[in-house]
């Protein structure tokens, strides 16, 4: 058993201020998913944050003070002794189990040598952008994804979660992407498009388009669709693309990118240009996840006025398996009103 799993179920009352100077409000907090979820009184999330990125303001002093970033954008008071010490517990078990920025500059000084002799071939953006993508482990993409999750909440509206729509969402990720899949769905309550992939392969999902669907097979659509458009270019290489080279850099000496530069990204996912899926690629997708291509494309029609052409429907009058029971189905379609 983790840290986390042993403290899952903890919760607290806190003093929670949306902005530095901001009036404090009475919350409640919970562990989640490698985040710390602040809700309130009626239980609605208000904000995650990053369990790896908590920074505590005063080390030593109680009540416990505690920020989601180096600017102290928000600011959490915690005077519940039993839940300081479950976080620190935790941030230290998290700590320990991603790789330390020590030991990447130890990696680096090795690669320098083999840099210098080969400079001209290694010294180019998009191969100092493959050697980090390669060394970035998955705990670091998932802190990287949850902390621009943040970001991306002041926009969307805070994510909506329930033990039971987060159990229906996990079924759907198995169903899709296969029983050993490490793909986690978030819902917020208004994405200006159905599906986005962030960093860690987490994807969040439009509360809008799952209660306008009629059908499991729609969210399904977008979910493909949205994970096929991130094919070509995954969620970090694109963010790491559009930093630039210095940031990238950073990433693979130190292992951490300024906050700055993923609220950037965060809003540019959010406002930017919607990446329109390969239609060959989206095609076999499909297939392979056993999904009608329909109800996708009527719903796509119906939202943006046009569709992508995918050709015959190969699994058009054949049995399929199951997408999502009714009960998941519903309460997945409520779970910003649970």
């Amino acid at each position: 058993m983790t840290a986390l799993d042993r403290y899952i179920r903890l919760e607290s009352e806190a003093l929670w201020r949306a902005e530095p100077e901001g009036q404090r409000r009475d919350v409640t907090i919970a562990f989640g998913d490698a985040t710390l979820v602040i809700s309130d009184g009626t239980g609605r999330p208000l904000a995650h944050w990053s369990l790896p990125a908590l920074i505590r303001q005063n080390p030593d002093d109680m009540p416990a003070f505690y920020a989601p970033d180096e600017d102290a954008s928000e600011i959490l008071e915690i005077a519940d002794t039993t839940m300081v010490e479950a976080i620190e517990e935790v941030r230290k078990a998290l700590d320990k189990a991603r790789p330390h920025p020590g030991k990447l500059r130890h990696l680096l000084t090795a690669g320098l040598i083999a840099v210098t002799l080969a400079l001209a071939i290694f010294w180019l953006p998009g191969a100092l952008t493959r050697q980090t993508l390669a060394v970035v482990p998955a705990p670091k993409r998932v802190e990287i994804g949850a902390e621009m999750l943040v970001y991306i909440q002041n926009t969307t509206g805070a994510a909506c979660k329930s033990p039971r729509a987060d159990a229906a969402t996990a079924r759907l990720a198995k169903r899709l992407f296969g029983p050993e899949t490490t793909v986690q769905f978030i819902v917020v309550p208004d994405l200006s498009r159905g599906a986005v992939s962030l960093p860690g392969r987490l994807i969040l999902l439009d509360y809008k388009m799952l209660q306008d669907a009629d059908d499991p097979a729609v969210a399904a659509g977008f979910i493909l669709a949205g994970d096929v458009a991130a094919f070509e270019m995954g969620p970090l290489e694109a963010l790491l693309k559009e930093a630039g080279l210095a940031t990238t850099f950073r990433l693979l000496t130190t292992g951490d990118i300024p906050s700055t530069i993923l609220r950037d990204s965060a809003i540019a996912i959010i406002e930017g240009e919607t990446l329109q899926p390969d239609t060959e690629r989206l095609r076999m997708a499909f297939q392979s996840a056993q999904i009608r291509q329909g109800p996708y494309l009527a719903a796509t029609d119906a939202r943006t006025g046009s569709m992508p052409d995918l050709g015959a429907d190969p699994l058009e009058g054949q049995d399929i398996p199951l997408i999502l029971g009714d009960s998941d189905w519903v309460t997945l379609q409520n779970i910003c009103n649970i």
